[in-house]
């Protein structure tokens, strides 16, 4: 019988692991989703939806900002917020890839099961 083993060897490991711990968070998620939406938005502009302090806010915002997901650019003494959605591709690739391996294994199972069984090797 043979074992079918298929195994993800991914270079962005750090990467996507600091991407998902930043968005496993609601509010951080919900903040980059708005941001998709709108586009560039002044901090004091994102706060207004939540019950939340600017500070509070601002902290979700340092939390996205580190993971690449949004830049801060600042002018005077207004504080812009712009996604940076690009990030975003690590999670959709890492998807792909175990998309890929799970349908090599319905393939490989589907085999099996039309040859009753009877895998050599």
């Amino acid at each position: 019988m043979i074992i079918f083993n298929c195994m993800v060897e991914y270079n962005n490991d750090n990467d996507l692991s600091e991407i998902l711990k930043a968005v496993s968070d609601t509010t951080r998620r919900s903040l980059l989703t708005q941001l998709c939406q709108q586009g560039t938005s002044r901090v004091t502009d994102l706060a207004e939806s939540y019950d939340m302090s600017l500070n509070g806010i601002s902290k979700h915002i340092k939390v996205l900002e580190k993971t690449g997901l949004v830049v801060r650019k600042t002018i005077g003494r207004t504080h812009w917020i712009e996604p940076k959605i690009e990030r975003v591709r690590l999670v959709e690739n890492w998807f792909k890839e175990l998309k890929s391996i799970w349908e090599l294994r319905l393939e490989k199972l589907d085999e099996i099961l039309k040859d009753g069984g009877n895998q050599n090797g």
